[in-house]
This record gives structure tokens, sequence and C-alpha cells, in this order.
């Protein structure tokens, strides 16, 4: 069957009729750059392209909830920024959009309430802004030029990760984060630091190892 015609009778299985239905379609082929593959079979696109189709056959009777299984697998950046902006389209215009992923940094973008499930256990729930408030350490992204500076300067702190120039440490809430720096500054110079919450990648390794 072709992409437009399976799209159209899927759309129809809810009772609508056909021009209503074909109409939404077409719109959806539009908006999502599959206009000029609506006679091509499913199974010649590419998995990029199929997993669009699937999101019309979702979204073509406008449901109030949208329950989806890894979304932004096989899109290219470019798509998966269009389908971050249609996600959150729709849930500024009142739908409830559930969806799972393995992609950290896009839930993080994306959701305001997380659940995160290792082994089929929740290990982790609830809004963001209130997991990342939970935490105890503080996390602070420094710059610095040249030579790196003497990590084995900064107990109380540790390093999370390191990249050229960059560097992301964790600290305990009453730590003295000034003495730090200034132990740091002794060893290279520090362009700037900043305090960041922590990202849902470091919520899910703190939660996994608990």
């Amino acid at each position: 069957m072709r992409v437009r015609d399976q799209l159209v009778y899927l759309g129809q299985l809810s009772g609508r009729r056909a021009n209503d239905v074909t109409g939404s379609v077409d719109a959806w082929l539009e908006r999502l750059g599959l206009a000029g593959r609506a006679a091509d079979r499913l199974d010649r696109l590419s998995h990029g392209n199929q997993q669009r189709v699937q999101l019309i056959a979702a979204l073509v009777n406008e449901p109030d909830l949208l329950v989806l299984d890894e979304p932004f697998s096989g899109l290219d950046p470019i798509a998966m920024s269009a389908m971050g902006d249609l996600l959150s389209e729709l849930a500024a215009k009142g739908a409830t959009v559930v969806f799972s992923s393995h992609q950290l940094d896009l839930v993080e973008d994306l959701c305001q309430d997380v659940v995160i499930i290792e082994h089929g256990r929740i290990v982790l729930a609830g809004e963001l802004k209130n997991l990342r408030a939970g935490v105890p350490e503080r996390f602070i992204d420094i710059r610095y030029q040249g030579v790196a500076p003497d990590w084995c300067r900064l107990a109380p702190a540790t390093v999370i990760e390191t990249t050229a120039g960059q560097a992301r440490l964790r600290v305990g809430r009453g730590a003295d984060v000034a003495a730090v720096l200034a132990a740091l500054q002794d060893s290279a110079e520090i362009v700037s630091f900043s305090y960041q919450p922590p990202t849902l990648s470091e919520l899910f390794r703190e939660a996994v190892a608990e």
C-alpha cells in the first residue's frame, strides 16, 4: 500500500470521512517533508522517513494523548530539531505527549516531567526542575587557557569531565568554592566559571548507582 493511501486508511478507522482524513494527511505530509513520497511504498522509505510516516499516523486524528516510542530514532540532527519543535508545539496546544527515549539530552530539552527506568524499575521520577533542585551537590563549569589546572588541588571538589580548555566539577553545597577556584588559579589561567544544574545524564547515573 502507498504511503498516502495507508495513512488515509488508518485515519478512517476512527470513523472519519475519507475527505476529512485526506486533507489532514496531505497537510501533515507537507509539514513533515513527505509530500513528494506520498505515492511510494512504505518499505521503500528510509528509516527516518518511516518514522515520520508513523508520526503522521498518530497525528492524523488530532489526539489529546500522544504516546511515542523512540520518536527520534534514525533522524538526522535537522530532523531531530524539527521533531522536537513539533512535539513542543503539540504540547503547547494542549496535547499530552509521552515518549520514551535513550537520548537524554533531547528529553532534557523537551520534557517537564521525567521517569527514569532501569531494568524495569523506576529509579527516579518527577518534575525535572524539582529533581535537579534535590541534588545535594553543585556543579560548576570552568573554562581555562593554557596548561590544564592541577586537578589534584581540587579537594573537596571532583572532576566529572574535561575537554581542551574546559572542565565540569562537582562540589558539596557546603564547600568553599572560592578556595577551590583560588587553588586552581595558582596552576592555570581560569577564564570563567558558572554554576550549572545537573544534567539528566548525571541524574540518571546517580540514580542507578544507588
